[in-house]
């Protein structure tokens, strides 16, 4: 596991608008340093909740770090998904949600695995509270008092998303309606962000179509060649009879 699978790092909730604040500075054509001054200055009063106030220098420098680490300076190895993902923003052609779910799910792995977690019960019932996406986390990351924290985080940004409505129910949730993915390039990026969120970079092809870490999406079925050949950076290894399994190049 490299850093980025091993960091929680997700120190607050993330607003959707954060995102597109973000990745449009890119696509502007600024510098580093001047988005890094623009995110800071666009969050000095928004605060996670959607509520407008003073934040603190700390509370503030968290989220433009978080920010800048998925769409001003990310992980080299996530250079060609993130601008293959911000090439479609650039194009307006909707999906929006998808493409920052991707990359904000290959940067932080523990979103991913959050989310995870949250598509595996909402699989077997209608409804998912927090306890039990914190229970299930922390099998995985540790009882921790940062982790527990950070779930909370990450479960307020997918409502906030859009991914889960709340329920009358304090830290309850329902699934929302899936989004369909109309495209199947964005679809396959997609598949790829998910490679780049698993420690091993590799997963059977079923299982990834049918990842629960992309609950909030509807993807269409589509075979190994064909995602192959589409996308120079994932490969595609057979086993016995019609088993498929993609995994990222010189991963």
């Amino acid at each position: 596991m490299g850093k980025r699978h091993d960091a929680i790092g997700i120190k607050q909730a993330i607003r959707f608008e954060w995102m597109q604040k973000a990745a449009n500075l890119v696509l502007a054509g600024l510098d580093v340093k001047a988005i890094r001054l623009e995110l800071d200055e666009y969050l000095s009063d928004r605060m996670g909740s959607g509520v407008r106030g003073d934040r603190s220098a700390v509370a503030r420098s968290f989220a433009v770090s978080l920010l800048m680490r998925i769409w001003v300076t990310p992980d080299p190895v996530l250079h060609h998904l993130h601008t293959g993902l911000l090439d479609y923003i650039a194009r307006g052609n909707g999906q929006e949600m998808l493409i920052h779910w991707a990359m904000i799910s290959a940067a932080y792995p523990f979103w991913f695995n959050v989310a995870r977690q949250t598509g595996r019960v909402l699989a077997l019932q209608e409804q998912i509270t927090l306890k039990q996406i914190k229970s299930r986390i922390v099998e995985e990351y540790g009882d921790r008092q940062t982790v527990t924290r950070n779930v909370q985080f990450v479960v307020r940004s997918f409502a906030y998303w859009g991914a889960l409505n709340e329920s009358v129910a304090v830290g309850c949730y329902e699934k929302a309606t899936p989004v369909k993915v109309v495209n199947d390039d964005l679809a396959i990026l997609l598949i790829e962000s998910a490679l780049h969120a698993l420690p091993e970079a590799k997963a059977e092809i079923r299982l990834l179509l049918n990842n629960p870490a992309l609950f909030p999406f509807q993807i269409p079925t589509m075979n190994g060649d064909f995602i192959s050949q589409r996308n120079a950076h994932v490969d595609v290894i057979r086993y016995g009879l019609d088993e498929e399994i993609l995994k990222l190049k010189d991963q």
